[in-house]
């Protein structure tokens, strides 16, 4: 059984994830770290996960810094501050209440990749763990890493006073140090939803147009610049521009890109973005360089020379020359600054609307049509990609094949710069997928 995808370990508390699965994974950890710093988002099962983590951690003789209920990028970013060799975010991030899991952290910030899990994931199958000698186990202490974290925020944004008025919508979760953030900056805040409560009562946790309906509304009848949005463990952040619009993935992907590269550069996306991005940036000169979904991929390629900026449409942004953690109160705190510069509304306007279409295909044996599927693009395209499923460009648009994780379907993408045209890309894609599946 894998344990790991490609946001760390995550599933239902009690079946997927249990405190023997933390204790084990803390006594993995701690196989080759000497200090590691561990924080929670507000779930009621991540008191008892966080106790059985450290327990593990300190069995194998390793130091516990406890930031205690933080954002997942607060702890990321505490990581190195705390010169320590590993992060663990207890938190199922956007997921409902009855989930929880465990993301692991490097010190700069990015998450454990592909080859570090494998370890974690070997040594806990394995049962390769040595308890220290009694006199030897680890220690614990406590720390505040919000402070700090709004600290860097401003610092990072070097920013005068912006004098903003803006709403945030902490979802009941973990983010309320991007309030600290935006006051520390000279913005008059109003927030949503701001008491953490792992039940998520304000709002289910992944901050959707839909459930984000109350602070759009809000934002277009108040006297608001930008509305702020974020998951449970604010790793992710949507915003909401002043008139009350809610500003989809793909376009405040544009805007915090433009922003952030200078012509010559890359930007790092996943292979599930709109070739709207591409256009806008092409504006400038600045290309981008696919990846597979996850924010891990991403912040992979972000750590290369020449990546100024990496996002995906889901939320998750990431300024390599700050941090390769997914950072949402950053995210936050920059639309604002942005937004004051330049109306987020205005710069929205300037990114193209695609016509996109989405379809899902039920399989019985998903890994088995997606290799013929392979197969059949690969012989009749020249441009395909296989970085995760099957990415065909075709110059006035694209179209994506690919498995669900979790589910028993294929999941198919299509776009064009004509409506026309992406009903007929999704239909060469519908096509390749029915002859795969007899």
């Amino acid at each position: 059984m894998t344990l790991f995808g490609t946001s760390g370990i995550r599933g239902p508390v009690g079946e997927t994830v249990t405190a023997d699965l933390a204790l084990s994974v803390g006594r993995a950890l701690g196989v080759d770290s000497d200090r590691v710093v561990v924080g929670r988002d507000p779930r009621g099962s991540g008191e008892f996960l966080q106790s059985a983590l450290v327990a593990g951690l300190r069995e194998s003789g390793t130091d516990v810094v406890d930031v205690g209920l933080a954002s997942t990028p607060t702890v990321g970013r505490a990581v190195g501050w705390h010169d320590a060799d590993a992060g663990v975010s207890v938190t199922a991030s956007h997921n409902p209440p009855q989930d929880n899991g465990l993301k692991l952290w490097q010190p700069s910030g990015q998450a454990f990749d592909s080859e570090m899990r494998e370890t974690i994931e070997g040594r806990i199958h394995e049962g390769a763990f040595d308890p220290a000698d009694w006199d030897e186990t680890g220690g614990l202490e406590s720390a505040d890493a919000r402070t700090p974290h709004a600290e860097a925020i401003r610092a990072a944004l070097d920013a005068d006073s912006l004098d903003s008025d803006v709403v945030v919508d902490v979802g009941n979760g973990a983010g309320g140090v991007t309030p600290d953030a935006l006051q520390s900056l000279g913005c008059h805040v109003e927030t949503l939803n701001g008491q953490p409560d792992g039940a998520f009562p304000g709002r289910p946790s992944e901050p959707t147009p839909e459930n984000c309906e109350s602070l759009s509304t809000l934002v277009e009848a108040s006297d608001a610049d930008v509305g702020i949005a974020h998951d449970g463990d604010a790793d992710r952040m949507r915003a909401v521009a002043g008139d009350g619009t809610y500003l989809s993935g793909d376009v405040l992907l544009a805007i915090f890109a433009r922003a952030a590269a200078e012509a010559g550069e890359r930007v790092a996306v996943p292979v599930d973005t709109s070739l709207a991005v591409a256009d806008h940036l092409a504006e400038i000169d600045v290309d981008v360089e696919y990846t597979p979904v996850g924010d891990v991929y991403v912040a992979e390629a972000a750590s290369e020379p020449g990546v100024a900026f990496g996002g995906e449409p889901s939320g998750a942004w990431i300024w390599p020359d700050r941090t390769l953690c997914p950072d949402g109160p950053l995210a936050a705190c920059t639309a604002v600054a942005l937004d004051a510069e330049r109306s987020l509304a205005d710069r929205a306007a300037e990114v193209p609307d695609y016509p996109i279409r989405r379809d899902n295909v039920e399989v019985e044996d998903k890994g088995a049509v997606m290799s013929r599927v392979r197969d059949s693009v690969l012989d009749e395209y020249d441009d395909a990609t296989t970085l995760d499923g099957v990415r065909v460009d075709l110059g006035d648009g694209w179209f994506l094949l690919r498995a669900s994780g979790t589910q028993p379907l294929i999941r198919i993408t299509a776009e064009a710069r004509e409506e026309e045209r992406a009903d007929e890309v999704l239909a060469a894609a519908r096509e390749i997928l029915t002859d795969a599946r007899e």
